[in-house]
């Protein structure tokens, strides 16, 4: 059984850069370790050939000598080593090097089922019928996964033939899977005979999810199951999915919408065909009894002693007292705080789950540097930026000794200077990841006061809800 999509790469492709040379998975970190990336060096086709092909995920585990076994890195039309000038001469010949920069496809095979050779084997077939007869390809097997053998396709928009783009369309998705499954029974392997249709995963979506992150659809996509299960009839369903905030629209497909969010999303076309209006009616029709909630646990209460007086204590404000809440709202501090359940929280809080790392970095830099407005924020992004400055011209200087010591010979130098520069790198890469974080700040923290706004609305808004229908209880009773 093998699994199969295409997506486009467009735009600014530095994350893939960094991520694919990453100096933890990769042998060859040098390549943004000495300088800073452009947004041209971005754009180059070169990076999600370099994704694709990373060594460190292609190649087998070499002998005790150090010898590599084998390296399952292929090219269509093209050589592996040169396919990125390959590429983009096409696209100058035909006058057509803007706008998507290439088409980055993968093809998965079930966990045991076949060997690497075989898996690559497959990969080279697949893209030689779909797009050998007009287009370049990049084939590479990763195997940087145990037993998750998967083949990666870089194909160029542009065909060498006619100079025509290629476009993917919902064809192209169905011949893929439709070839890659006539492969698979070629060798011996499981086929998916009834796949279900749903939407197309963006590629962000694929990696968080190879990567065991949550995400947008994975969030709508739970709290669907949950109301399901918490049901017994059709209208309990609808019921308990406005309890959680959201909107709906039924039609020939039911469309919801997240609360705080703008748009609405079709269950069906993105989930398949499990979320039809009448399959969530069976769903809900087999169930012999609901879900029950689970009780909510009780805090523990913690005794403290106070020394001083309350009155004169420092009490945070601004910034960081901002942050401080709402770190607190996502449960990530205090430590000791029972954990509140995910699927409890309101839905504009859970979609920052997905950012806890940068919204915990951020904090830290606001805490430790005791800003608390928008005048201090931006002093200290103008003298980090400052140091950034000073230490660029220092590293510049040494990359002039650096050449001058290659030109006279002096490997001792050489080396010293390199030592050097590798300092100056790192130093300059944590200063800039603090200019990044104050941007982030300055642009969140208006996000943050809004979130924590409309939150308590709602909370507001239940509230009043609950105690409407305890005093219509009283009523009638």
């Amino acid at each position: 059984m093998a699994t199969t999509s295409i997506w486009r790469v467009k735009g600014w492709l530095g994350k893939v850069v960094i991520y694919a040379e990453n100096p933890e998975k990769t042998a060859n970190p040098k390549f943004y370790a000495d300088r800073e990336l452009t947004e041209q060096d971005g754009q180059q086709l070169s990076d999600v050939i370099r994704y694709a092909v990373n060594s460190e995920k292609t190649q087998e585990k070499g002998n005790e000598d150090g010898t590599p076994l084998h390296r399952f890195v292929s090219g269509i039309n093209c050589s592996p080593a040169t396919a990125r000038d390959e590429m983009l001469a096409v696209k100058k010949r035909f006058g057509k090097k803007d706008g998507t920069v290439a088409y980055h496809g993968y093809q998965s095979f079930a966990p045991g089922e076949a060997t690497p050779e075989l898996a690559h084997e497959i990969g080279v077939k697949l893209a030689t019928r779909l797009w050998g007869d007009r287009y370049q390809v990049i084939i590479a097997t990763h195997l940087d996964k145990e037993n998750h053998l998967h083949n990666h396709f870089v194909v160029n928009t542009v065909s060498f033939a006619d100079g025509i783009k290629y476009h993917r369309t919902k064809k192209d998705y169905h011949e893929m899977q439709t070839v890659s499954d006539a492969l698979c029974r070629e060798y011996g392997l499981s086929v998916i005979e009834h796949p279900q249709q749903g939407r197309g995963k963006q590629y962000g979506e694929w990696r968080a999810e190879q990567e065991q992150r949550p995400t947008w659809r994975g969030l709508i996509r739970t709290d669907i199951d949950e109301a399901i299960r918490q049901a017994m009839t059709e209208r309990q369903f609808f019921d308990a999915l406005q309890k959680k905030g959201y909107a709906m629209k039924v039609g020939k497909d039911i469309s919801v919408r997240p609360p705080g969010k703008e748009r609405f999303m079709r269950l069906m076309r993105n989930f398949g065909e499990d979320y039809s209006l009448d399959n969530i009616r069976r769903r809900i029709l087999s169930q012999s009894r609901p879900e029950r909630k689970k009780p909510e646990q009780k805090p523990e209460i913690l005794r403290v002693r106070l020394i001083g007086s309350l009155k004169t204590a420092r009490k945070l404000t601004g910034f960081r007292a901002l942050y401080v809440h709402y770190c607190y709202l996502l449960g990530i501090f205090p430590k000791n705080r029972p954990q509140q359940s995910r699927k409890r929280m309101h839905f504009l809080l859970r979609e920052d789950l997905l950012k806890l790392d940068a919204i915990t970095a951020e904090t830290r830099l606001l805490i430790g540097h005791r800003i608390d407005t928008a005048e201090q924020l931006f002093c200290y992004r103008d003298e980090v930026n400052g140091k950034i400055e000073a230490l660029t011209s220092d590293r510049k200087q040494l990359y002039k000794a650096q050449r001058t010591a290659a030109v006279k010979s002096d490997p001792e130098k050489a080396t010293e200077v390199k030592a050097q520069i590798a300092v100056l790198s790192k130093e300059l890469a944590a200063l800039r990841k603090e200019v990044v974080l104050c941007n982030s700040i300055a642009e969140r923290s208006g996000v943050i006061k809004e979130k924590i706004k409309a939150v308590r609305g709602d909370e507001h808004i239940k509230g009043k809800e609950k105690c409407d229908r305890t005093e219509q209880q009283k009523t009638v009773r």
